[in-house]
This record gives C-alpha cells, sequence and structure tokens, in this order.
C-alpha cells in the first residue's frame, strides 16, 4: 500500500461528504481508509446506497450450483476449481447429475441455477473435446445451452450463466436460454497477466482488454450482467481503483452491468498463491465503499456473506445491498472450504443492521420490469411465474414448475401500421423519434465520453487488422463533430501526385494517397471525377443499369439500438408494424405483375420472429412467384437466425438458399471499423461477424452485394480503409456483384438528434467517394452503384458521371431511408430514372440482379406498369 497522506484522505472525505464525483486519484486515495478514515467513508458510501429508493432492502438469490466442468484452460495461480481430467470422474457433469441438482434445488425453494465452469476447456484438455464429440455437442457453449434449456423446462429454475470470455456471438447464442449472466473483471491490471508467476499469467481468458470487452458485449447484446473485481490477488490499489472506474464507463455507456460483487481473495492449499495473505476486511469495506461512490445509489453492490467472516453489519456500513446468491443445497464450489451462511442467519444479521432482507430472481428486478430488450420472449413466462410484478422481485413461495421453452407464438400475424411504406410519403411518420429514445441506445453522455478517447496502442480492429485510424476525437473533426471531417486525418498527401498514381496503378494508391483524393475540389476534383469516369467506360462500357424490383421491409420491431435508424421501433410504439407472410407475399406478387425480377427483403430484429422465419418468408415468396429473385437478408439478420436456431453461419446460409434465397445484401455493413461501429449501433454485429457472413455466402454459392454507409461520425481515413478491406474480401471471394454507397440521411437519425453526428456528406464528398470507390476497386469490382433515394436527382447525374454505373432499382417501397427524412421518394417510375439519366446522354438498360438482360416478357410487363405496381402510385390530387 503506498503512503496516503492525512490530509489526502480528508480533502477526499470531504467531496465524498458533499456528494461530489470523485475522479481516480481520489478514489484511490479512499480505498486506503482505515480506522476512523474508515469509519467517514462508510458513512458517506451508505447515504449514498440509502437513496436508492429501495426502502432499506437487501436482496439475495435462492440458489443451486452447477459446476457443469471444473476443466479449463486457464491457469490462475490461486483457483481450485479448475483442476485436472484425471480428478475427475468425468470432463463434464452428465444430462441426468445436472437435472438431480437442479430438481433437488427446486424442491427446497431455489429459483436460480448457476452454471459455472471453466472457460473453453476443449482447447486445453483432449478428454472435454472428447467428451463433447462423444455426446454431439460443437463445443462447451452448445452443451451449456443444451442444459439452460432442459433446466428451464423440466424444473422451472432460471439459469444464470458464468462461462467465462463471450464473444458478441456467444450472447446471441445463449441469451434465448438465460434471464441473466456474469463474468468477473477481476481487475484491469496487465502486469497480472503479463507477469510470470502473477495470478493471471499464462490465463488467455484473463487478459483485461478481453473481459472489458466481453462486459461491453454483454452491454450491446441487452444481457442483464454480473461483474467484480477480486482484491488481495497482487494488484496495486491504482489497478481497484481503475478496475471500478472501467465497470462504470461500461455500464454508463451500455446500461448492462446489474450488479457489481467486490470479492476478496482468500489463499487456498494446493494453489501457486497459498503463501500470499487474505485481503484483510477492512480492506474490502473500503472497497465496496469507494465502489459505491463511484457507481451511485442505482447500481446493486455485493458481498459473498461465505467470505466475510462474521463481519455483515460492516459490509452493509459499506454500502453493500446485495448477498448474492446463497444455496441451501449445494457448496460454494469456487470457495469450498467456506460454507454459505444459512438464509436464517442471513437475514436475521441482516435485520440487526436495520435491513430487510428479501428474495430476487437471478435476473434483477429492474429488468424484470424492464422486459424487452433485456429479457428474451422465450424466457417471459419462466420470469413471470416466479416474479413478484410490483416489485420484479421473486414471489418467494411460486412453486417450481418447469414450463416449455420454444419460440414465441405467432410473429407473422400482421400488426401495427402495415400501411406505413405508402403514408410514409403522405401523412409520414407519428413522431420524430421512438418512444425509447433515451435509454435505447446507451447513455448519450457516455457516448460523448468515449468518443474524445484515443484507441488502446498497437490494438487490432475487429478485423484483425492493425489500428491505423487517429484517436477518435471531436476535435480533429472526426468522430462526434459537427463539421466535415479534417481531409488528411494525419496522412494528408499530395491531390496531384495522387491522380498521377491513380492513372497510373489505380488499386495501389496509399491510404495517404486516397484520403488526399477525397480531398479534391475545383479542378482536382474534375480531374478525379474524369478518372474514375474513365475506368467505369473501360470496366462496364457506357450503360446506365437499374432494375425493376419490390422491397418488402417485413418488420420494423427492434431493439439493437442502431443509433443511425430511424426505421426501428418498439413493437408499442405508433408507427411500429410487423407483416404476416400472406401480404409479404402479396406484395412480391403485385411486383411481379409489375414487371419486376427481384425482391429485396430485409427487416428488423423483431424479438418474436424464430430464426426460422427468414426461410418461410423466403419459401412464401418462391411459392407465390417462383421465378422471383429473392435478395434478402443482411447479415445482422443471417447471425439472428443462426443464432437463435442454434445453427452454424454456414449450414443456416444453406438451408436459406435451399429455402430460396438467392443473394444477400451486403448492408449492415456502415463502416467496417468497431471504432465507428461501436458509436454507430449500440449492439449490431461487430466488423469480424460481417465479414464472417459474407465470405460463408459466398463459399456456399450465395453472391452479394457490398455496401458503405459515410458521413456520420466517421473519417476520410475510415472510408479509404473500408473501400480497400471490401477490396481485399472480393479478391479472396469474388463473391460481390457490385459496391454500394450510401450516404447518411441525418434528418430523424437518433445519433443526429442526439447532437453526435454531422448532417451527412457534402456535395463534394459525395461526388469525390463515388470516385474513389470506382478506382479503388477497379479490377475487382465492376459495378458501382449510387443511392438515388439518398441523393437528389442533379447529384445522381454528377456521380454518374463520376465513375457510377448502376442506380439500383425502382424500389416500388423504400421505408427504411423515408422515416430517417430523405426527400426523394419511395420509389422511382422507369420513366422518372429515364428523365433523370437522361441529360448524361448515355443509354438505359434494364437489367436482373445478377447484372444480365431481363426476359422479353420481363421488359413488356415492366414497361406497361412503368415499374412500380400500382398500389403504391402516389394519387393525383382531384382539380
Amino acid at each position: 500500500m503506498t503512503y496516503v497522506s492525512d490530509s489526502a484522505l480528508r480533502r477526499a472525505l470531504a467531496r465524498a461528504r458533499d456528494g461530489k464525483a470523485l475522479d481516480l486519484t481520489e478514489a484511490t486515495v479512499l480505498l486506503q481508509a482505515r480506522d476512523e478514515h474508515l469509519d467517514a467513508l462508510l458513512e458517506h458510501a451508505s447515504r449514498v446506497r440509502d437513496a436508492n429508493g429501495r426502502n432499506g432492502v437487501i436482496t439475495y438469490s435462492k440458489k443451486v450450483f452447477i459446476p457443469l466442468t471444473r476443466l479449463c484452460r486457464d491457469r490462475c495461480g490461486y483457483c481450485t476449481f479448475a483442476t485436472a481430467p484425471g480428478k475427475l470422474p468425468d470432463a463434464f457433469l452428465s444430462p441426468d447429475e445436472v437435472l438431480e441438482i437442479a430438481r433437488q434445488g427446486a424442491a427446497m425453494g431455489c429459483k436460480e441455477a448457476l452454471f459455472t465452469l471453466g472457460d473453453r476447456p476443449e482447447d486445453r484438455w483432449h478428454q472435454a473435446r472428447t467428451w463433447l464429440d462423444a455426446h454431439g455437442y460443437d463445443d462447451t457453449l452448445s452443451y451449456v445451452r443444451a442444459m439452460a434449456i432442459r433446466v428451464l423446462e423440466e424444473t422451472g429454475l432460471l439459469p444464470h450463466l458464468n462461462p467465462g470470455v463471450l464473444t458478441w456471438r456467444d450472447f446471441q447464442r445463449l441469451k434465448p436460454v438465460a434471464p441473466s449472466m456474469g463474468m468477473m473483471l477481476e481487475t484491469t491490471s496487465r502486469a497480472l497477466f503479463e507477469t510470470k508467476g502473477a495470478a493471471h499469467y499464462g490465463s488467455p481468458d484473463k487478459d483485461p482488454a478481453v473481459r472489458l470487452r466481453v462486459l461491453e458485449d454483454a452491454g450491446r447484446s441487452n444481457v442483464p450482467f454480473t461483474t467484480g473485481i477480486l482484491i488481495g490477488i497482487g494488484e496495486t490499489v491504482e489497478d481497484r481503483a481503475e478496475s471500478i472506474f472501467a465497470i462504470r464507463r461500461v455500464a454508463r455507456e451500455y446500461g448492462g452491468i446489474q450488479e457489481v460483487i467486490v470479492q476478496n481473495f482468500r489463499a487456498k492449499q494446493d494453489t501457486a498463491m497459498r503463501g500470499l495473505p487474505d485481503a484483510s476486511l477492512q480492506e474490502l469495506a473500503a472497497t465496496i465503499a469507494v465502489t459505491r461512490l463511484v457507481l451511485g445509489p442505482k447500481m446493486r453492490v455485493q458481498a459473498p456473506p461465505n467470505l466475510v467472516d462474521s463481519e455483515y453489519a460492516l459490509m452493509i456500513r459499506a454500502g453493500i445491498d446485495d448477498w448474492g446468491g446463497v444455496s441451501p443445497l449445494t457448496p460454494d464450489h469456487v470457495n469450498p472450504e467456506r460454507p454459505w451462511p444459512h438464509i436464517d442467519e442471513l437475514a436475521a444479521r441482516t435485520a440487526e443492521a436495520g435491513f430487510v432482507l428479501r428474495e430476487r430472481l437471478t435476473i434483477y428486478p429492474e429488468y424484470v420490469l424492464a422486459g424487452e430488450p433485456w429479457l428474451d420472449p422465450r424466457l417471459f413466462a419462466h420470469v413471470e411465474a416466479l416474479a413478484d410484478p410490483a416489485t420484479g422481485l421473486a414471489l418467494e413461495d411460486a412453486p417450481l414448475v418447469g414450463r416449455p421453452w420454444q419460440e414465441p407464438d405467432g410473429g407473422f400475424a400482421a400488426a401495427g401500421r402495415t400501411d406505413l411504406h405508402v403514408e410514409v410519403d403522405t401523412s409520414g411518420r407519428t413522431n420524430d423519434r421512438r418512444d425509447d429514445f433515451d435509454n435505447v441506445y446507451g447513455d448519450w453522455d457516455a457516448l460523448r465520453d468515449r468518443l474524445a478517447a484515443p484507441a488502446a496502442p498497437g490494438a487490432l480492429r475487429a478485423d484483425g487488422f492493425p489500428q491505423e485510424t487517429p484517436a477518435l476525437s471531436t476535435a480533429a473533426g472526426g468522430l462526434g463533430s459537427s463539421r466535415t471531417p479534417a481531409p488528411g486525418v494525419g496522412v494528408m498527401g499530395d491531390v496531384a501526385e495522387a491522380l498521377r498514381q491513380a492513372e497510373r496503378a489505380p488499386a495501389s494508391l496509399t491510404d495517404a494517397q486516397a484520403v488526399a483524393l477525397l480531398a479534391a475540389e475545383g479542378d482536382a476534383l474534375e480531374e478525379l471525377t474524369r478518372l474514375a469516369d474513365h475506368l467505369r467506360r473501360e470496366s462496364v462500357g457506357d450503360d446506365v443499369t437499374y432494375v425493376v424490383n419490390r422491397n418488402i421491409n417485413f418488420t420494423n420491431v427492434c431493439y439493437t439500438g442502431c443509433r443511425f435508424c430511424a426505421f426501428a421501433q418498439r413493437r408499442t410504439d405508433a408507427d411500429a408494424y410487423t407483416l404476416s407472410l400472406d401480404q409479404v407475399a402479396d406484395r412480391a406478387q403485385e411486383g411481379w405483375e409489375a414487371g419486376a425480377t427481384e425482391v429485396c427483403m430485409q427487416g428488423g430484429i423483431h424479438p418474436d420472429l424464430p430464426g426460422t422465419a427468414y426461410f418461410d418468408i423466403a419459401r412464401a415468396v418462391k411459392a407465390r412467384t417462383p421465378d422471383m429473385h429473392v435478395h434478402a437478408f443482411s447479415p445482422m439478420e443471417v447471425i439472428n437466425g443462426a443464432s437463435r436456431t442454434n445453427l452454424s453461419v454456414e449450414d443456416w446460409l444453406t438451408a436459406a438458399k435451399e429455402a430460396g434465397v438467392d443473394s444477400l445484401p451486403g448492408t449492415a455493413a456502415e463502416i467496417l471499423d468497431d471504432d465507428v461501429r461501436w458509436v454507430l449501433t449500440k449492439g449490431k454485429l461487430p466488423t469480424r461477424e460481417w465479414i464472417d457472413v459474407i465470405t460463408t455466402a459466398h463459399r456456399v454459392g450465395i453472391p452479394t452485394t457490398s455496401t458503405m454507409m459515410y458521413g456520420h461520425v466517421d473519417t476520410h481515413l475510415h472510408w479509404v480503409q473500408h473501400i480497400k478491406l471490401i477490396r481485399r474480401l472480393q479478391e479472396q471471394t469474388g463473391g460481390f456483384s457490385e459496391f454500394v454507397l450510401l450516404p447518411f440521411v441525418h434528418h430523424s437519425a437518433p445519433i443526429y438528434l442526439a447532437g453526435v453526428a454531422r448532417p451527412g456528406p457534402t456535395a463534394r464528398e459525395n461526388r469525390a467517394v463515388h470516385a474513389l470507390a470506382r478506382i479503388l476497386l477497379h479490377g475487382a469490382i465492376a459495378n458501382i452503384q449510387c443511392s438515388w433515394v439518398k441523393l437528389r436527382d442533379d447529384l445522381c447525374r454528377e456521380v454518374l458521371q463520376g465513375g457510377v454505373n448502376d442506380l439500383g432499382g425502382t424500389l416500388m417501397e423504400e421505408t427504411i431511408s423515408r422515416m430517417a427524412g430523405s426527400e426523394n421518394g419511395s420509389y422511382k417510375t422507369i420513366s422518372e430514372i429515364a428523365e433523370m439519366v437522361a441529360p448524361t446522354g448515355r443509354p438505359l438498360r434494364q437489367r436482373t440482379t445478377e447484372y444480365g438482360t431481363p426476359t422479353a416478357e420481363r421488359l413488356a410487363a415492366s414497361a406497361a406498369s412503368d415499374g412500380v405496381c400500382r398500389s403504391v402510385r402516389r394519387t393525383l390530387p382531384v382539380v
């Protein structure tokens, strides 16, 4: 412990007394409070805790502990839970053993089934891999998922999953089977991870950066998540303070941290750290108190009651309001030498301190009462049966009865404002934002705070490429700036030299040269667009192409929390809707009768739609219009479908292809850099997952488009790196049919309304980036498409003269951009497209999705309808 002066302690205590926010230095000082200073600290922490409005209640969860496997790939120096295969009767508990523990717990009134296990043991122990293979499970998490479902169905207990480090995709797989999950952060100390002989050395899952990413991904996935710190394992007090502040940052930004455990190290025999002294209970109390002061009154703060000896009152004074899980049946397998207190004793000791002990569920009351998006609909009935509807706490005498775990009924019943695709052009949207604007996207203030934080030195982006982007700050005109990004962003080059290099070898431009071209203006911009148009003519000729197609957005109910999206609604919002299968098929048939060769189908991530819904939609369209090309389902929808069905992405895509999906839209890309993506969206798929879906689709024979949405919180360097990544993927797979540039439409976009994003790219930037896309993708992707929905007709003409050869489709209905405030309509007739293109002097050609020529019958049908079905046409006023 470092020396702290008496005056420093008094100053920090005075700030805590006065309710002022503590900084990192003050928190570090207060962690060292002892004796009379500790008494003062506890008094201030108690006062903050008591401001939570919970009327003197301290909670606990009545649980059983299910040690699914004690094998682990990590080698933590303090752990007795993890062991070797030779010391176990089998690598995993069998299903019968799991269910026997759960049934005994249910008979004793337990409501939580705590699944605890080592991290990915099959990566270290062949015995674990062999067991999983023999029992038909791809990995440990597949077995966890299966056992959670059986516990729900056969006992009624609610699973709480502690499987260690999880990826974003893992959360998508596990959220439907567990109301809550958890993983201790433990510490942000890199020294404990990197120093030989330290507590976390040789343990890949104890990298602090990895564990913080898990906390963030839980929040992005709307998973109520338990975390905490472990004190006394060799960390410094500065490390402790940094760990508390790291948890606070994640909690503020995503709202998913449901409780923070402050746990004290207790030395155990047969461990490498058996000779270390235990963390003292005064240290524990001081850490709890600082945690309470930093995290505030609303956060649930817990101390495990079996690790505090008899000092219950001390921990309550320190500011806890939860005792964690307590089992009347199973031991604490992580601390087996320390039995749980009897619940009656815990209630009595709590009462002695002036508080009432109340039972809660594994998911905390705030999340029970909030429901969606924190609780998956497949778990509603299980939680509802055990929860007090008024408080969200446990109904202590509720009977434990197994209930079916299954996809929600329905999901395809027509609901809500199903005529929005027509009315969006007349009466428009009801409100400029959804009703949960203040919380569904995370905390806006916390987001702004993060924008100025530099990336960690040497960090890798989620796509595996080096993190070359500069610090993302509003000052440099980058993320969060209301003005145009500084063109060079630290890599400014010479425009004239960049133009010469582009003419010599278009695809060989450096990042600096490409960024310089995005800054081109005046004569340089004209030269840039002239060069791009020369390459366009060389690649695809002079034809301007378009497809007669029908967009069908089958639902706009979504809780993903994309901050740029004005389309998504809660199911209870005035503009929310979901189409029935018959309505989807009806719209496809209308499109076919109007000469369409393609339907483009995408929708929100509706929590009621099963993972097989996408197959049903494709089959419904093919059944009604067998020759229609089905261009459907973004990578986000693919991940959603695969997660809900527990299929691999490859197996899901194969099934989608069999159901009638012919190609995928390469949307959900936005900017393929996670530093930008996690500003644009709270919970959409990371870059790595987008890449995996796209490359897997190409591998199984499903072509895709590629896209970029730009001009929001990004920089020019992000645009360049995105386009270059698209080129690399095309060189690997050859599966992209086109590259579509999508300028950000800001008017009703939440991130703009919150004052974080700028109002889209300028006209000059639009011309430059369309031209640059043609140059950087030359020889890889032949077709460059602009979006007439997002650009004015005159700007479409300008980019057509600067590298663009395709205008997309007639659409017939376009709701997504119109909900964001696009003013260019929701369809274009063939005549309107021809009128737009005519001034360029270039020929107009109708195409198929694959850029072929439609049949004579299709051409005749589209000519008769002018490319748009009658049901969506604007009616002319009677004069």
